[in-house]
Order: structure tokens, then sequence, then C-alpha cells
């Protein structure tokens, strides 16, 4: 139970006086509220669609007003596991409750109450993004004119909730992670390897193997004249890289929660299973695969556009081509940025 939260959030362009153009950007498991722009103080990386999100892109910040929001649980700006509690000052560590993606989509929607957004245009997201603009379609249908989901699935997968347990024991096997309670560790004394672990292990099943395949084959960073057990191959320096790049700026505790948080996804929950609580969702829906995505397999969003289909919403599927697997929605920019400039451009002539 949490008495009071802070909500870290962007936003780009202008809301226009009915307040009816507005976009909702739901980021990834380690994605943030920085969608779109450079990288600078506080902001490590540029935005993770910067390529799309801005004025004359694809997303175009000079039609739309655009929000992304930091989720609840994360470790750039909204509270979380690094938070102080309220009852000591100190960080939540542990502590922490357990969160879901309605938990989630209910603080989005306290935030655009006070932006004074009563209705989306859209609510866009892949991976865990799009766990979030499934759950806003079917919270509420009344506050969403149209919804993209992309690379994700209307309940977590045992093969998706068998990989992220292995991710979960690695950081907390790390005898650093210290039940949580690391917050006081000098600089490199925390459970960065578990991390570091975790973050090597998602990498393998967010590629594919034609594309690790294509990047490193079987190229050595040591010379390999004779066999020494820790010899790495190119592959091997790239997990490295970035697992070292993930604990540089992410939060171990923030990993466990928001892990956790795609594992519970399950829209049926509570609602009389998956098939009725994807008929509540009456909008234009976009539901968009990655055909070499092993991880959200495109069978899982045929699933979607089945029963969303089955509801009575009006449905468009699209299948981005790509070799890059899961992150193909992070890397595929000509395809995607496309893709969504046609569906939101349709739904905002025909309002």
């Amino acid at each position: 139970m949490l008495d009071e939260i802070t909500v870290a959030y962007e936003t780009w362009g202008t809301l226009d006086a009915s307040a009816s153009n507005a976009v909702l950007l739901c980021h990834a498991l380690t994605g943030d509220a920085h969608a779109a722009g450079p990288s600078g103080p506080g902001q490590p990386t540029e935005g993770w669609w910067d390529p799309i999100v801005g004025p004359g892109k694809a997303i175009d910040t000079d039609r739309y007003f655009v929000v992304c929001v930091n989720a609840l649980g994360g470790c750039q700006g909204t509270t979380g596991p690094s938070s102080p509690h309220p009852a000591d000052g100190k960080p939540y560590g542990a502590r922490f409750p357990v969160v879901s993606t309605r938990d989630i989509v209910r603080t989005q929607a306290m935030l655009a109450d006070r932006l004074g957004i009563h209705r989306w245009l859209s609510v866009i997201g892949g991976s865990m993004g799009g766990m979030q603009s499934l759950e806003w379609a079917v919270m509420y249908p009344d506050r969403v004119a149209s919804m993209v989901s992309i690379a994700s699935t209307a309940a977590a997968s045992p093969l998706q909730i068998g990989w992220s347990e292995i991710g979960r024991l690695a950081i907390v096997n790390d005898a650093a992670w210290n039940g949580g309670d690391y917050y006081d560790a000098a600089d490199g004394d925390g459970p960065a390897e578990g991390l570091m672990l975790a973050r090597r292990v998602a990498q393998i099943h967010y590629r594919s193997d034609a594309s690790l395949d294509e990047r490193f084959g079987r190229s050595t960073v040591d010379r390999m004249d004779q066999f020494n057990l820790w010899d790495r191959f190119q592959v091997e320096s790239y997990l490295d890289y970035h697992g070292q790049k993930l604990a540089r700026r992410f939060d171990a505790n923030s990993y466990l929660v928001l892990n956790k948080v795609m594992d519970l996804h399950d829209v049926g929950r509570g609602r009389g299973g998956v098939e009725a609580a994807l008929a509540r969702i009456k909008c234009p829906t976009l539901i968009a695969s990655i055909d070499s995505d092993m991880l959200y397999t495109p069978r899982q969003q045929a699933e979607l556009r089945d029963l969303i289909s089955a509801g009575g919403a009006p449905l468009e599927f699209q299948m981005i081509d790509s070799i890059h697997g899961h992150d193909g929605f992070l890397i595929e920019f000509d395809q995607v940025g496309p893709m969504l400039d046609e569906f939101v451009s349709g739904v905002d002539k025909g309002r």
C-alpha cells in the first residue's frame, strides 16, 4: 500500500483547446519517460523512440500532445524501491509493494486527470508498454479513442515467466543484494553483478538467432591460440557491454518489481477470462508483431487480433519484418514510424 506517490513524466507538443490531441506512450521494462530528445543531465541515453517522436516525425509533436510516464516502481523519478519510505526516510528497498500493470495504468490515469486529459487520442506501447495500452483500453474504454499494442500479449506465457524468474534469481542470489537493502553501499558494491547477469540473459532472448549470427558469427575477442576457459567470443563482449550499461543506469530492486509486473500481467484476471476482458475494447486498435520475436511470439498477437476482433472493435494487424527479434520495435523505426503515423492520423481524421 502506497499512501502517496511521485510521478515523473515528460511531454512534447501542445494540448489543444479541447484536450483531444493527447497521445500516451508507454515504455518497456527498462525504459523511462524520456521517449524523445537527446541525452543529457539526468538522461544517460537519447529518447528510446527519438527517431519517430518529434516535430514532423511519425508521432508528430506539431500535431499531438505526447506524454510519457515513468512506470510506478521504476527508478527514473516515479516512486519505486529506491524512493524514501515515509515512515523513516530510508529507501523502500524490499518493502516496496508488488505492483501490477493495472496499478501503473491507474497512476497514468491520475496524471491524465491532473493534465486535463479526459480521453487519449491514442495509447501506444511495446512489450511491457503494450500490456499497459491493452489495460487502458480494458479498464477505461471511454478514455481511449484508439490503442496500439506492439510485441505484447494478453497474459504472460510460461516461457516469459520462466525467463523472468532466471533474471530475478540472478539478482537476489547476488550476496550484495542484501535482501534489497543495499542503498548505503559504496559505489560498485551493490548487486551490480546480479543485475548485469539478468540483463545478459534477457539480451539473448530480446534478439534472434539470425540477428546474433549476422552480427557476431564465431568472431572472438581473444586470440584463442590455445583453449583457455575465459577466452571470449564477440557475443560475450556484447552481453558484457549491455549488462554494464544497464547496471550504470537502473536499480536492481526496480528491475525485480517491473519484471514481476510483466509476469503478473493477465487482462482476464477477475474479469471472467481473457476473452471477456478483451470484449470490453471498443476503440480502433492496432496490434503489431515482430516476425522473428522468440519471446513474445507472433502467435500471441494473433490471438489478441482474433479475440479483439470478435468483440467488435475495429482492428488492424501489422507484421514488422525484422531480423532483430523482440527488440525490433526499438530498432525498425522505418517500419514502426509509418505504421503509427498512418494509424493515429486515421483516427485523428475520423474523430
